[in-house]
């Protein structure tokens, strides 16, 4: 049987300390931190392989060596904390393969990968292992819990810390207590880390070779067979500045991916503008049994009006009635209280698409019809535009013969007058993230560089 081209092993080192692993989540966070750096480099470099697969069958071998070092770092952090806890050794800040430390992980490098492959193992194909290496890792279950017959249900889920956060935790009981680790679970806990990294490298993208279903327990590997001349394999060594070069433009891309899909909403959000000019958003229906509703205090300080007028630029209000014609007004919240007092009506206190709540304003009919007020800042039937103003405001709809109740469906609209400028710069700012780290990534991938030949000394001479 040949060995799988993910050959993942580890020793126990023994004695370890009874009390180390409770504090090891702190040592390990500097790890932690460049990991999550590398981890975001890894992930940019990958899609940038995926396409080089898919047009030239070949995994560019500076990336290949840059995000198994990933691997590497990730798996001796692992081993170390709480993946494992098989050794107290510090791990080494390194992508190289550091042979001497008790975890190691080696990848053998396709020299071809399938360009058809490379469109469907990386999910359809990886699926049913996903479903196991879950049960390992985080041991979510989803489940449904029902109320009554009619009355829907709740999705929930419980992540339990996976069988490896379990068996890791039952071997930290025994190095507390009695100072061992057992082999038994270190075997077990093993064998599911290394089922888990294989399905990592064939997932993203690293071998065509299919995870096997088996779980090979213990610190070593099958016997590796070799089947193509060591000459064949020759690593690729990142220096500090390759390393610091590649993971830089990598996070530049990751962020030229971010301004991206918000430059793309902004877009349709400005495509989506009114032949007026207003970017509208529906509210939900509004309804009360009372005589009037009113929006809660709209506080516009002086120094900030400026600035929301850039914001928002004009602003429009539009209650589409369902049978009754509707007035729209708004006042100054003075005002407006001073109208509404002793009459019935509802404010509006929060409003989530059809989620809307109200408080209510006990009182009777009003004596006079909201239209034959003055003093209205912006007044219409159904539908206003207001130019903002310092002060404190509120928008107050009603029938506009004031008679209950009162129901509408209510939309909110503004100019937003930056809205098309944005987009502009987040597409610009795309365009150079992208530059800048493409760069960057190629000045990295120069700086490294494989390790000249050994030269043969010449045979002595008599």
């Amino acid at each position: 049987m040949n060995p799988y081209p993910v050959r993942v092993e580890a020793r126990l080192e023994e004695p370890l300390n009874r009390g180390l692993w409770i504090v090891k989540w702190i040592l390990a966070i500097p790890h932690y931190i460049l990991l999550g750096f590398l981890w975001i480099a890894f992930g940019v470099l990958t899609v940038v392989a995926f396409f080089a697969i898919l047009f030239t069958g070949r995994y560019p071998r500076v990336l290949f060596d840059f995000n198994l070092g990933v691997l590497r770092w990730t798996w001796r952090v692992a081993y170390y904390s709480y993946g494992a806890l098989g050794t107290d050794r510090y791990p080494p800040f390194t992508l190289g393969p550091a042979p001497d430390y008790p975890a190691t992980l080696e990848i053998d490098y396709p020299e071809r990968l399938s360009r058809g492959l490379v469109l469907a193992k990386w999910w359809l194909l990886a699926i049913p292992h996903y479903l196991i290496v879950g049960l390992f890792t985080s041991g979510s279950v989803i489940s449904w819990r029902s109320g009554l017959p009619d009355a829907g249900g709740v999705l929930y889920t419980l992540d339990w810390g996976g069988l490896i956060g379990l068996l890791v935790l039952i071997a930290a009981a025994f190095l507390l207590f009695t100072g061992r680790y057992p082999h038994g679970i270190f075997d077990l806990v093993l064998g599911m880390n290394r089922w888990a990294l294989r399905v990592a490298a064939y997932a993203c993208l690293m071998t065509d070779a299919y995870p096997p279903f088996r779980l090979e327990q213990g610190g070593h590997e099958l016997p590796r067979l070799e089947t193509t001349p060591p000459s064949a394999h020759v690593p690729v060594r990142h220096s500090a500045g390759s390393i610091v070069a590649i993971t830089m433009g990598a996070l530049l891309a990751f962020g030229a991916i971010g301004t991206a899909v918000s430059g793309t909403a902004s877009g349709l959000l400005d495509r989506a503008r009114s032949s007026d000019g207003f970017v509208a958003t529906n509210a939900g229906r509004i309804t009360t049994t009372t005589y009037a509703l009113t929006t809660e205090q709209i506080a516009v300080s002086g120094q900030g009006v400026d600035f929301l007028r850039d914001l928002v630029g004009r602003v429009r209000v539009e209650a589409i009635g369902t049978s009754t014609p509707l007035f729209v007004g708004i006042a100054r919240r003075a005002d407006a209280l001073s109208y509404l007092n002793g009459v019935a009506h509802d404010q509006i206190t929060r409003g989530t698409g059809g989620d809307i709540g109200y408080q209510h304003h006990p009182g009777g009919r009003p004596d006079t019809l909201p239209g034959s007020k003055t003093f209205w800042a912006a007044r219409g039937s159904g539908k206003v535009e207001w130019d903002v103003q310092p002060g404190d405001w509120t928008v107050v709809i009603m029938n506009a013969d004031g008679t209950s109740p009162v129901t509408a469906d209510l939309k909110l609209a503004a100019t937003l007058p930056w809205l098309a400028g944005l987009t502009a710069g987040l597409f610009i700012a795309t365009a150079v993230l992208l530059l800048a780290g493409t760069t960057l990534i190629l000045i990295g991938v120069r700086l490294a560089a494989a390790p000249a030949p050994e030269r043969r000394q010449p045979a002595p001479t008599s």
